[in-house]
């Protein structure tokens, strides 16, 4: 979808439970070189869904911004040239 960008998040941390304030988002594992496939997650009409890769647990928080993550922190960005 054009000028539809999809949030990326990542658990370094080991956290048991991710906030994020999307639905929908792509799970990255950890930061290279310990992430796993990139892997697309649609929470649909819940407000949890679990990675299939890593079990990092989501947990959608309507009152957060699209990057925003509790713990703080837990926002991929991509660091390519």
């Amino acid at each position: 979808m054009a000028g539809h960008s999809i949030p990326h998040f990542q658990n370094d941390g080991g956290h048991p439970v991710v906030e994020i304030g999307v639905k929908e988002f792509m799970c990255v594992g950890a930061s290279v070189p310990f992430d796993h496939p990139h892997v697309f997650l649609d929470m649909g009409d819940d407000n949890e869904k679990v990675c299939p890769y890593c079990s990092t647990l989501y947990r959608y928080n309507s009152s957060f911004k699209a990057t925003q993550t509790n713990p703080v922190g837990c926002t991929f960005a991509s660091h390519a040239a």
